[in-house]
């Protein structure tokens, strides 16, 4: 994959993740805001299980741009492209559908 297309696919990755984390934080706050209000009789446990889940969206999505971070930094090195496990070059399909991708298919199916 050139070089251009690589960064360009990483852009728009961390463009969507940061939008994500950044609309998963306004949720979060409401969330917690109506945990806060008095209403009427509904399931009080049900706020922190939402809020629970927001946390974990955020956590996941915190760890994918981890990982585009680390995939631009590969590609500031010139390895981009290849398995951080064994150098194996990844196929194009596999970075167009994954920019951040560490692995080959082979390598994720058996670890």
């Amino acid at each position: 994959m050139d070089r251009q297309r690589a960064e360009d696919l990483l852009g728009e990755e961390r463009e969507r993740l940061v939008a994500l984390l950044e609309q998963a934080s306004v949720n979060g706050a409401v969330e917690r805001e109506g945990a806060n209000e008095q209403g009427d009789l509904t399931d009080s446990a049900e706020p922190f299980t939402s809020e629970e889940e927001n946390d974990a969206i955020a956590a996941s999505l915190q760890e994918r741009l981890e990982a585009v971070s680390r995939a631009e930094e590969r590609l500031r090195n010139d390895t981009y492209g290849l398995s951080v496990l064994s150098g194996a070059p990844l196929p194009d399909e596999r970075l167009e559908a994954d920019p951040a991708a560490e692995l080959t298919v082979e390598e994720l199916e058996n670890s």
